[in-house]
């Protein structure tokens, strides 16, 4: 790192405390710090949700993933189509409820034992997935870009780990939602450019799309976007089953990425900031897998050495998550290098900032709200903060833990557990949205066993399976299992206990159900007038643009 990428990097984080300081000055209530005062506009919201969305762990894991698995990974990264839903069915229910959270939303269809289960699920999901990939994700840059500079690769690690969260941490506090919807709309900015400046240098370094084309075609196999049903990891029926269910969860059920869109300042706006957000969403295969794809030519070329590891089968092999940190150190001028580890702190601190307030929120207002009820807002805030203190600590706790999971990569990782605490959410979002007869006990049963059985396979998946413990064997066969089928297993199980506990149990009143499932909300007039005819062609466009992409790349080799 020469003195002038650690030039731009400090300006970068001058720019984020002058940003962070002004918003802090404008807080006056809880509506202030959790949703921006209900003021945003859609590009703002967009821009959130896409940062959001890209932390660290894409910029690195999904490089990774593309040196290793080339296009395999890309079905989650073509969700922007999911993005269409959030905006047409699910953001006016969220929206016109005046909710703050998902679990709050939860109660008023569900009741109160189904919000305290969702915001326990969500708070835990955070902890095994955003928080602790986040930061694995941008420990390692720090470990593969300043190896030296603290005495050891590993104290880079761990160091790069606590000051990023430290970091954010301090400006998500002060600033609230705030700051983080703001800071986020030049974060994704940075994303965007900083990567095309990655697939840019390193394409002109390999000799060109075609050069690429042709070295990937011998390998058609591994790197092709469709897998036979034979492939271990990626069979093409297990992605078409757990790719729709991650997505409908994560991108229209989450807390995490609905918040901003109820952070709109009406309702038009609020839909469009969805939209916009799934416009943004069709760039990562291009951005960030596709530069995983160039940094295996350039290793299979001799031009840039990636470090290596010893796979499961004792085999040495690419390490995946260190492709894009190798990238960045080995293509980029000086300068430029150090606006692409900007990026790289764009990406870990957006994440991180939204996952914070998100956290705090969870906890706030569904939680200790709950059980401190008629508290000052202060009080509420600062209960809030120390939550959110708390799951980043639990959060790092996880890390170690972590590595012995993401054996086949930190994107596929993060996967797999989405997989495992997608489906009863999924399930009980969707069942109550289109049919009334669904009630309380359903979604109760439902989640509890979806959500223990997900659990169950987890801590299986940890501990047993080929390479690790394999007595007794049915325990190492559920290890085993691929992620993908036991995402539509989960499913399964929490659509059969939510709908007979259901049929087996009174119906629910009503008034329960009214404006709350969508045969009682679609002829709403403020819903008919907020869908205009730029959302129509925003989301014509997304449609387009990811049936395009899913035509080339699945023929592309």
């Amino acid at each position: 790192m020469h003195w002038l990428d650690w030039t731009v990097i400090g300006l970068y984080f001058c720019c984020i405390a002058g940003i962070t300081l002004w918003c802090g000055m404008k807080l006056k209530n809880t509506a202030d710090y959790f949703l921006a005062g209900r003021n945003a506009g859609f590009f703002l919201i967009g821009a959130s949700i896409f940062s959001s969305n890209i932390g660290s762990e894409h910029v690195v894991g999904l490089a990774g993933s593309g040196a290793s698995t080339g296009m395999a990974m890309a079905h989650w990264e073509l969700h922007a189509w999911v993005l269409v839903l959030l905006a047409y069915i699910f953001v006016p229910f969220y929206y016109k409820s005046g909710v703050y959270t998902m679990p709050e939303y939860l109660e008023r269809r569900f009741g109160s034992k189904a919000r305290w289960i969702l915001s326990i699920v969500s708070l835990v999901a955070y902890i095994f997935t955003k928080v602790s990939v986040t930061v694995y994700a941008g420990a390692m840059v720090f470990e593969a870009l300043l190896p030296g500079t603290f005495g050891s690769p590993e104290a880079a690690f761990w160091i790069g780990a606590f000051a990023t969260v430290i970091l954010t941490g301090i400006y998500t506090v002060i600033g609230g939602m705030k700051a983080v919807i703001y800071t986020e709309a030049p974060q994704a900015i940075l994303l965007i450019l900083g990567s095309c400046f990655v697939s840019y240098y390193g394409l002109h370094m390999l000799g060109g799309w075609g050069e690429l084309i042709e070295m990937a075609k011998p390998q058609a196999e591994q790197f092709a976007l469709w897998r036979p049903l034979s492939d271990p990891d990626f069979p093409w029926l297990g992605v078409l089953i757990a790719s729709p269910i991650i997505g409908i969860w994560y991108w229209c059920t989450d807390q995490y990425i609905v918040q901003r869109t109820l952070t709109a300042k009406n309702l038009t706006q609020a839909r469009r900031g969805a939209l916009f957000g799934g416009l943004l969403k069709v760039t990562p295969v291009l951005i960030f897998l596709i530069p995983g794809l160039i940094g295996w030519a350039l290793h299979q070329k001799g031009l840039i050495h990636i470090p290596m590891k010893i796979a499961a089968d004792g085999t040495s092999v690419i390490n995946g998550d260190m492709v894009f940190p190798t990238l960045v150190s080995n293509l980029l001028p000086v300068g430029l290098r150090g606006l692409i580890v900007a990026c790289l702190l764009a990406a870990l601190m957006s994440s991180l900032a939204s996952l914070f307030n998100s956290c705090a929120t969870l906890f706030t207002v569904d939680i200790y709200e709950k059980l401190r009820p008629s508290k000052s807002q202060a009080h509420y805030v600062w209960a809030g903060r120390v939550a959110t203190c708390v799951v980043v600590g639990l959060g790092i706790l996880w890390i170690p833990v972590m590595k012995m999971v993401s054996s086949g990569g930190l994107y596929q990782y993060l996967q797999s557990v989405q997989g495992y605490l997608a489906p009863p959410i999924c399930a009980v979002f969707v069942l109550g949205l289109f049919w009334k007869r669904i009630n309380s006990y359903g979604a109760v049963w439902g989640m509890s066993v979806g959500f223990v059985a997900g659990m169950c396979k987890l801590c299986i998946q940890t501990f047993f399976g080929k390479d690790k413990i394999a007595d007794p064997a049915f325990l190492a066969a559920v290890g085993d299992f691929n992620f993908l089928y036991a995402t539509g297993v989960l499913l399964l199980i929490s659509v059969v206990v939510i709908v007979a506990t259901s049929l087996m149990t009174p119906a629910p009143a009503a008034e329960k159900t009214e404006g709350l499932t969508y045969g009682s909300f679609k002829d709403d007039e403020e819903v008919k007038s907020s869908w205009d005819k730029v959302n129509t062609t925003l989301a014509c466009l997304i449609i387009a643009l990811v049936g395009g992409m899913y035509l080339y790349f699945s023929f592309w080799l």
